[in-house]
C-alpha cells in the first residue's frame, strides 16, 4: 500500500473490492447535470464503506437524474485497477489521491481536470495547508479531504514493562529502547515487510532528520539521490534492522491481516509501529474482539538524528483527496463540494479517525490519540509528503522496493540510493 488509507485512510483494512451501483432517481438532471459518476475510493470495509454509500445516496435525492456507482478497494488493487484504467484513457469519475508525483503526472497526462476554478468556490473553508499536496504549477488538481503525519504508536503498558518511561526522542534512544525491550523479551517493532510502503517511513524519515526537508526537495530537482544523507540514512535504518527488531515473519506480513502489522499492535505482541494517524481505527479493526489497546497505546514523533539538519518538528505524512477525471460530469465537481461541507466531513472523521481538511469539522475530532496527532501536526515546521506519493511512481515504487531489500538484508545502503537514483533519472 502506499499509504491512506496511506497511506489515507479510510479503508486500509480488508482485501478485494465491492462495486456498487447506487440508482438515482429520474429526473430532468438539475442540480450539477446528471448522469453517471464513476466513484472509486478506498474506503473498503465499514464503518466508512456504508457511510460513503450512505452519502452518494442523499446526493442522488436531492439530484434527480444522477446516479453514483461505487467501485470500493483495498489501497494496492486500487493502484493496479487505477493505474489499468489511466492507461487505457479511461479514468473514473471521481477517485482517491495522495497528491504529489502520481497526480502530476495524470494531470501532465491529459487524464485529469484542473480543478482551480472549482474549488475555489470552497477553498476558504478548508485549513491552509489543505490543498498543497494537490497543486501543481499553481493549479489545483484534486479537493482534500483528510489530513495527517507518520508517527511511532507505542504500547505504554509494555514499555514500563521493559522499564522505559519516556519515549525516546533520538535516534540513539530509539536503538536503547529497542535493545531494552528485547531483554524483556518484547518484540520492539511490528512491521509488515510484505506491502513495502511502512518500510518507506523509516528510510525517508531518517532522510529528513539528517539533512533536513532540502535534501528531499533537492533530490526532486536534480532527479538524484546520490547525496550522502541518503546513504547515511541507509546506514542509520541498518543499524535497526542489526537489532532484529521485528516480530517473526514480519518480511511475510501484510498490513491488516489478521496476522500483520496492525494486528500485531492491538494484540499487544509488539511495542511500536511507525504508521500514520488511522493507526488506532486500524489496530482496533484488525485486533481480537476488535478493542485493540484503548489508553494504554501512546504516540510520540520521529526521534532527532544527532548531527543532521533536519528538525523533530518537520512532519512526513499525506492525506486523502479526490481527483476528478477529464470526462466527469458537471454533477462530479458537485459532488466534491457536498463532501466538503461540513457536516459531512464530520461523518468521516468520526467515523474513519482521520483529521479532517474542513476547518468548521475540526470539532468532531475527540479521540485523544487523533488529538494528539493533530497537535504534533500543527506545531509542525515543515511537512514532506510520502515519498513514494511525492515523487513519480516508477521513482515512489523504487523507494519502496530497494528499502524493502535493505529491511531484508539484501541491499546496502549504497545500493539503495543507486537503485532509485538510476530509475529517477530514467524519467
Amino acid at each position: 500500500m502506499a499509504r491512506f488509507s496511506r497511506r489515507s485512510l479510510l479503508g486500509l483494512t480488508g482485501a478485494g473490492a465491492a462495486g456498487l451501483l447506487l440508482g438515482g432517481c429520474g429526473g430532468d438532471g438539475g442540480g450539477g447535470g446528471g448522469g453517471k459518476i464513476r466513484w472509486w475510493h478506498i474506503a473498503n470495509t465499514d464503518p466508512m464503506l456504508s457511510e460513503w454509500a450512505q452519502m452518494a445516496r442523499r446526493f442522488e435525492t436531492d439530484h434527480p437524474g444522477t446516479t453514483i456507482e461505487i467501485t470500493a478497494l483495498e489501497n494496492e488493487a486500487f493502484k493496479t485497477k487505477l493505474t489499468t484504467n489511466i492507461q487505457a484513457g479511461d479514468p473514473p469519475d471521481i477517485f482517491h489521491t495522495w497528491g504529489g508525483g502520481v497526480l502530476a503526472q495524470q494531470a501532465e497526462a491529459g487524464m485529469i481536470k484542473d480543478l482551480t476554478a472549482d474549488v475555489g468556490g470552497w477553498r476558504d473553508t478548508l485549513i491552509p495547508t489543505a490543498l498543497d499536496a494537490y497543486t501543481i504549477d499553481g493549479k489545483i488538481y484534486g479537493s482534500a479531504v483528510d489530513t495527517g503525519m507518520v508517527g511511532f504508536w507505542y504500547n505504554k503498558e509494555l514499555f514500563d514493562r521493559a522499564g522505559v518511561s519516556t519515549p525516546p526522542d533520538t535516534w540513539a534512544g530509539l536503538l536503547d529502547v529497542t535493545r531494552r525491550l528485547k531483554a524483556a523479551t518484547i518484540t520492539p517493532i511490528a512491521l509488515a515487510g510484505k506491502e513495502k510502503w511502512p518500510g518507506h517511513y523509516y528510510w525517508a524519515y531518517l532522510a529528513m532528520r539528517i539533512g533536513g526537508l532540502e535534501l528531499l526537495q533537492q533530490a526532486a530537482a536534480d532527479r538524484s539521490f546520490a547525496a550522502p544523507g541518503f546513504v547515511d540514512a541507509g546506514a542509520r535504518l541498518a543499524e535497526l534492522v542489526a537489532l532484529d527488531p521485528f516480530q517473526t515473519g514480519f518480511l511475510a506480513a501484510g498490513y491488516s491481516t489478521a496476522d500483520g502489522q496492525a494486528a500485531t499492535m492491538g494484540n499487544g505482541k509488539a511495542a511500536m509501529e511507525l504508521m500514520g494517524q488511522w493507526a488506532p481505527t486500524v489496530q482496533n479493526d484488525s485486533s481480537s474482539g476488535k478493542k485493540g489497546l484503548g489508553d494504554r497505546l501512546g504516540f510520540f514523533p520521529f526521534p532527532a538524528v544527532d548531527g543532521g539538519r533536519g528538525r523533530i518538528t518537520d512532519a512526513f505524512g499525506g492525506g486523502g483527496g479526490f481527483a476528478v477525471g477529464r470526462n466527469a460530469p458537471p454533477a462530479a465537481i458537485e459532488f466534491l463540494r457536498y463532501i466538503a461541507q461540513p457536516d459531512n466531513a464530520r461523518i468521516e472523521a468520526k467515523t474513519a479517525g482521520v483529521l479532517p481538511v474542513v476547518a468548521a469539522a475540526q470539532d468532531a475530532v475527540t479521540d485523544p490519540n487523533l488529538k494528539l496527532v493533530a497537535g504534533t501536526l500543527a506545531a509542525s515546521t515543515g511537512f514532506q509528503l510520502y515519498l513514494d506519493q511525492a515523487f513519480a511512481p516508477a521513482v515512489g515504487q523504487q523507494v519502496n522496493d530497494s528499502v524493502a531489500e535493505l529491511l531484508a538484508g539484501q541491499a546496502t545502503p549504497e545500493k539503495v540510493t543507486e537503485a532509485i537514483t538510476t530509475v529517477a533519472k530514467q524519467g
